[in-house]
C-alpha cells in the first residue's frame, strides 16, 4: 500500500514538473543595437515549372487545347464533323498544319469542329472572351463565313458570333463574345456557314480580362496570386522540365519567344512521368515563353532566374552517357546561354536585344541571375558546367551563375556536387529538399555550421511531404519553422523558391502545391500563406535572436528569428510554437529604448494539423491580424499551441 501510494506521488510529482516546464517563460534576447547579416531582397521566391497544368491549362490564359493542330496526333482536343481535312503546308513555318473545312454536301448537313479546352471552358457570366484564327477562303474572289459558339455539356448555346472570310490571303480575324451565363465546363464550337471551303489556323480563345490586360497574357487571378506573394526571385521554366526526357525534348528557349503562332510545340515530360497520373494531351505549346516570363517577372517585382540545359538530359531517365551532349560539342549549349542573356538585357541593336524590343519591351529586363543545369549530379555536371561559367564570366561578369547540388540534401553525390562548385566557384548552388515534417523540424539548424567562405545557397526546390501528401496545416507550420533557420543565415542562405507552383485539381501529376486551381476558382494554400508572411517581411538587416545563448531551433517545440528593416523602420520577429500547448514567450531587446510603440501581431494556427484549404472552403486557414502595443524595451507574448507568429514593431 505505500509502495502504491509512493508511485502515485512520483507519478504526480513529474506530471506537475511537466505542466510547470510547460508553463515556464522563455526569454529571448533579441539585439536591435547591431544588426547583423543583410538578408537579399531575393530571399523569398517562388519557381515555376509547367507540371500540373501549370501552364497550358493554368497561368497561361489561352483556352483551347492544341491551337494549332500540332499534336502528334492533330485533332487531339478536337472532335470534327462534316469535311474537314488536316494540312500541313501552312503561313507558319513552326506551325505547318491547319483544317481546311468544305461543304459537306447538302444543305441539312453541317461542317465544324468542337474544342474541349482544358478539362473544358471556363465561361464566367457576362465576361467578354477573345476568339481569333487565321483564315482564308480557299478560292480567289470567295466569300466564306463560320459561326462561333460557346456551348455547355448538354450542347446547348451560350454565345455566338458569325466571321465573314473575305481573302484568300492569310489573315487574322477576332470577334469578342460574351458568355451569357457561368459554366465551368463549356466548350467551342466553330460552324462552317457557308458553302465553299476555308482554312482556319492558331485558334484561340482568351479572356479578354487578363492579367494587365495583355492579349498573350496570364491568367488574372493565377498572376494575382503571385503578386501577393510579393516574391523576390521568380525561377523558370524548371525544374525537369529544362532537362527534357532526351535532349530533343528539352525546354529550348529560342523555340518560345517570337510571334506566338509560330512557336514551336514541345512534349511535357510530365505527360508520361507518373503512368498513374497519365495525360497523353500534356504538351508545351510555349506560349507562356521566355518574353512573357521576364514581362511578369517584371511586374510582380521579381527578379528573373533562368534555368537553361548544360547539355545532360534527365539523369533519372538516362543511364548511357550517349545520351547527353559530349563537353567538346557544348558550344551551341553555351552560345544559348549568352543570347539568352544578350535577349534580357541587350542593347536594341544587337540581334536578340532587337528581338525583344520587336515583341514590346525595348528596355532591358535587368537579368542578374542564370542557373546552368537542374538536379545534375556526379563527374558529368561539372565537367560541362566549366565552359559555361568560363564564357558567361568572360562576356558578363556581371551575372551571377547558379550551379546544382544535385536531387538530394545530403549524401555522397551532394557532397561531391558541393566540392566541385566551390572548386569552381559557382556564384550559389541549388539545393532540393522534398521531407517529410520530422526532417524540417530536425533541420531548422541545417545551415548554421556552413562554410561562409564559398559559394551562397539557393534552396531552388522545397517543400514538406506528410504522408498523405497533403497542403495541410502541418506541412505549412513545418515549413515556416525550418524557414526561421533561413533567416538566421541569411549571410550563406540569399535564395529560396517552394516548389511546384501550381496544380490544376483535375490534372495534377505532383502534390502538394503552392496554390491550386480549377477553370473558374483557385485556392491559396496554408504554405502559400506562410511563403507569403515572409515574402511581406523579408528585412533587410538579420538581428541575433537567441534564448541562454543559443538560437531557437527547436528547443521545447519553439523556432524563431528576427530582422531589422532599416527601409521601413520595423523590428520582424517569427516565432513558431509547433508544440500541443501554449508557450509564454518574453522578447527583450537590446539596444531599445523603453517607449510605447504600435506593433502588430499575426497568427496562422488550426487545432487540426490535418486541415487544408479547398476550392470549397478557400479560407479555413488564413492569417488573423490584431493591433498591439508595445511598452518599454520588452515584448511578453502567449504563443497558441501549433501556431505560427509574426510581429511587427514601429521603431
Amino acid at each position: 500500500m505505500k509502495k502504491s501510494r509512493s508511485i502515485a506521488v512520483v507519478a504526480l510529482s513529474l506530471l506537475m514538473g511537466t505542466q510547470l516546464i510547460s508553463a515556464q517563460t522563455h526569454n529571448i534576447a533579441v539585439d536591435v543595437k547591431k544588426p547583423g547579416a543583410p538578408i537579399q531582397k531575393t530571399m523569398y521566391g517562388i519557381f515555376f515549372e509547367d507540371i500540373n497544368f501549370g501552364a497550358d491549362g493554368g497561368l497561361y490564359a489561352e483556352m483551347v487545347k492544341n491551337r494549332s493542330f500540332e499534336f502528334p496526333q492533330n485533332l487531339l482536343g478536337w472532335t470534327t464533323f462534316g469535311k474537314v481535312e488536316v494540312k500541313n503546308d501552312g503561313l507558319f513555318s513552326n506551325n505547318p498544319h491547319y483544317v481546311r473545312l468544305s461543304y459537306p454536301g447538302h444543305d441539312e448537313k453541317r461542317t465544324g469542329l468542337d474544342n474541349e479546352g482544358f478539362f473544358g471552358f471556363g465561361l464566367k457570366k457576362d465576361a467578354d472572351y477573345r476568339f481569333s484564327v487565321w483564315a482564308r477562303t480557299a478560292a480567289e474572289n470567295a466569300t466564306e463565313s463560320i459561326r462561333i459558339e460557346f456551348i455547355d455539356p448538354s450542347s446547348a448555346i451560350l454565345a455566338s458570333q458569325n466571321i465573314i472570310i473575305d481573302s484568300k490571303e492569310w489573315k487574322k480575324y477576332q470577334v469578342i463574345i460574351k458568355s451569357a451565363t457561368q459554366e465551368p465546363k463549356g466548350r467551342l464550337r466553330i460552324f462552317m456557314s457557308s458553302k465553299g471551303s476555308l482554312d482556319l489556323e492558331h485558334v484561340s480563345v482568351f479572356p479578354v480580362d487578363t492579367w494587365k490586360g495583355h492579349e498573350n497574357g496570364m491568367r488574372k487571378d493565377l498572376a494575382q496570386a503571385l503578386y501577393d506573394l510579393k516574391p523576390g526571385v521568380f525561377r523558370f521554366p524548371g525544374g525537369c522540365i529544362v532537362e527534357g526526357t532526351d535532349l530533343e525534348t528539352r525546354y529550348q528557349w529560342k523555340n518560345s519567344v517570337g510571334p506566338v503562332e509560330n512557336r514551336k510545340l514541345n512534349e511535357n515530360r510530365w505527360e508520361y512521368t507518373f503512368p498513374h497520373r497519365f495525360f497523353p494531351d500534356y504538351y508545351q505549346s510555349y506560349g507562356m515563353g521566355f518574353y512573357e516570363f521576364f514581362l511578369l517577372s517584371e511586374e510582380i517585382g521579381a527578379e528573373p532566374l533562368p534555368v537553361i540545359s548544360c547539355g545532360l538530359a534527365c539523369q533519372f531517365q538516362n543511364h548511357d552517357h550517349k545520351a547527353h551532349v559530349e563537353v567538346c560539342d557544348l558550344e551551341t549549349y553555351v552560345q544559348d546561354a549568352l543570347d539568352l542573356i544578350e535577349f534580357a538585357n541587350g542593347d536594341v541593336n544587337t540581334k536578340w536585344g532587337k528581338l525583344r524590343a520587336d515583341m514590346g519591351h525595348p528596355a532591358s529586363f535587368q537579368l542578374k541571375l542564370i542557373a546552368v543545369g537542374n538536379e545534375q549530379w556526379g563527374s558529368l555536371y561539372p565537367e560541362r558546367l566549366e565552359p559555361f561559367l568560363k564564357a558567361i564570366r568572360a562576356k558578363h561578369p556581371e551575372i551571377k551563375v547558379i550551379g546544382s547540388s544535385g536531387p538530394s540534401p545530403d549524401g555522397k553525390d551532394f557532397e561531391y556536387g558541393w566540392n566541385e562548385m566551390k572548386r569552381l566557384k559557382a556564384d550559389l548552388v541549388d539545393e532540393h529538399y522534398y521531407k517529410d515534417p520530422a526532417w524540417f523540424l530536425a533541420n531548422a539548424k541545417r545551415y548554421d555550421n556552413y562554410d561562409r567562405k564559398g559559394p551562397k545557397v539557393f534552396a531552388g526546390e522545397y517543400a514538406c511531404h506528410p504522408n498523405n501528401r497533403k497542403n495541410n496545416f502541418e506541412s505549412a507550420l513545418s515549413e515556416a519553422a525550418f524557414m526561421t533557420g533561413f533567416e538566421r543565415n541569411a549571410d550563406i542562405v540569399q535564395m529560396c523558391t517552394y516548389a511546384p507552383l501550381f496544380a490544376h485539381v483535375d490534372g495534377w501529376q505532383w502534390r502538394p502545391d503552392l496554390i491550386w486551381f480549377d477553370n473558374m476558382r483557385s485556392v491559396r494554400s496554408a504554405n502559400y500563406y506562410v511563403q507569403q508572411l515572409y515574402g511581406h517581411n523579408v528585412g533587410t538587416n538579420v538581428l541575433t535572436t537567441v534564448e541562454n545563448k543559443a538560437p531557437l531551433a527547436g528547443q521545447d517545440g519553439l523556432y524563431a528569428s528576427s530582422a531589422l528593416d532599416k527601409t521601413k523602420n520595423e523590428i520582424i520577429l517569427k516565432i513558431a510554437n509547433t508544440s500541443d500547448v501554449a508557450k509564454t514567450v518574453n522578447y527583450s531587446f537590446k539596444g531599445l529604448k523603453a517607449a510605447e510603440r504600435n506593433a502588430t501581431h499575426t497568427i496562422l494556427k488550426s487545432v487540426d494539423q490535418d486541415l487544408e484549404n479547398t476550392l470549397d472552403q478557400p479560407n479555413a486557414i488564413v492569417p488573423v491580424t490584431q493591433q498591439i502595443k508595445v511598452t518599454g524595451s520588452s515584448l511578453e507574448v502567449e504563443l497558441a499551441p501549433k501556431s505560427f507568429n509574426l510581429y511587427v514593431i514601429k521603431l
